[in-house]
């Protein structure tokens, strides 16, 4: 792989959540995307971050920009689903518990929910159950919800895909490959290529600062932003935050493996350059939490996990 290749990002202001404006920007940026395939009749799938069916709602991507994406596709021809395997409940329970089924009822967009895992293998024989409803789309759009990570340090289109990842085997992974930040990352960046056809759009109009991913406060930041790589996503955007690229384990370790679009002189913005948003005030985690989790914290969070999927 190489980081000199041009990646082309496409970013737009957009001030709220109001259907009729975000629907124009919703066009905009994904009619500046190149997409993979001829849409029409094709099986998509739309993938969002549904962190919790119990949490904050600016934890998950907003149902508005969710809706206005749905729609787009399904006016394309497409065949559209939605799904993700929440880290407490299911796909059904964050529609239900944030009021979003009401909004998706006229896409005609099928919930599902990741259950049937895969075994994919990455890197020195890392095996990673994906789900099988991921695999089987002919597209896949990658739908995050900016946001700052404890972990991670900003979670954005790279670290969503990591929720095709089915249910518990994430906390798995994060106890046995969870020696480093970086190491870990470097499982996180391989799952763009075990996945079928993808492209991310991001949801960053109200994005979540200062802690997350599920506990952070809210700030206005106004930006759609989509790309093809989503690695060039994510740099594109710790630039327009103005965030030290250094400092994401994700973008070390996709620096180190040459990969296509950590190298922010290559990419290509089609729309409008990142510091058109600098200046919101955006604060990421001053230090990382480790990734490894507490044996004892990874037993209450596989109870809480049970317990919420049981209430629905």
């Amino acid at each position: 792989m190489t980081n000199s290749e041009k990646q082309q990002v496409a970013l737009a202001h957009s001030p709220d959540y109001s259907r009729h404006r975000l629907a124009d920007t919703v066009n905009t940026v994904l009619s500046a995307i190149p997409m993979p395939t001829n849409l029409r009749g094709q099986r998509v799938l739309l993938k969002p971050n549904f962190v919790s069916s119990r949490g904050a709602e600016i934890a998950c991507t907003n149902p508005e920009f969710l809706r206005a994406v749905a729609l787009w596709f399904r006016d394309s021809g497409a065949q559209v689903a939605l799904g993700d395997s929440p880290a407490f409940g299911t796909t059904a329970s964050v529609l239900k518990n944030h009021g979003m089924t009401p909004l998706l009822l006229d896409t005609g967009c099928k919930p599902v929910n990741f259950s049937r895992p895969v075994v994919r293998v990455v890197g020195e024989g890392i095996s990673l159950g994906i789900a099988r409803e991921a695999l089987e789309c002919d597209l896949l759009v990658n739908l995050p919800k900016l946001k700052a990570h404890n972990q991670m340090y900003m979670t954005g289109a790279v670290k969503n895909l990591f929720g095709t990842v089915v249910g518990i085997q994430k906390a798995g992974l994060h106890m046995r490959h969870g020696s480093s930040h970086d190491a870990f990352a470097n499982i996180l960046l391989q799952l763009p290529e075990i996945l079928p056809d993808n492209i991310s759009v991001i949801d960053g109009i109200e994005a979540m600062h200062r802690s997350g991913p599920m506990d952070g406060d809210r700030i206005h930041l106004g930006c759609l932003g989509g790309a093809t790589s989503a690695v060039a996503l994510d740099t594109a955007l710790l630039q327009a935050l103005e965030l030290p690229l250094e400092l994401s384990p994700l973008w070390r370790a996709a620096c180190a493996g040459g990969y296509p679009g950590a190298d922010p002189a290559n990419l290509d913005f089609t729309l409008e350059p990142a510091d058109a948003f600098h200046g919101s005030g955006f604060q990421a985690p001053g230090e990382l939490n480790p990734i490894r989790f507490n044996p004892f914290r990874l037993v209450l969070s596989t109870m809480r996990r049970v317990k919420i999927a049981l209430r629905g």
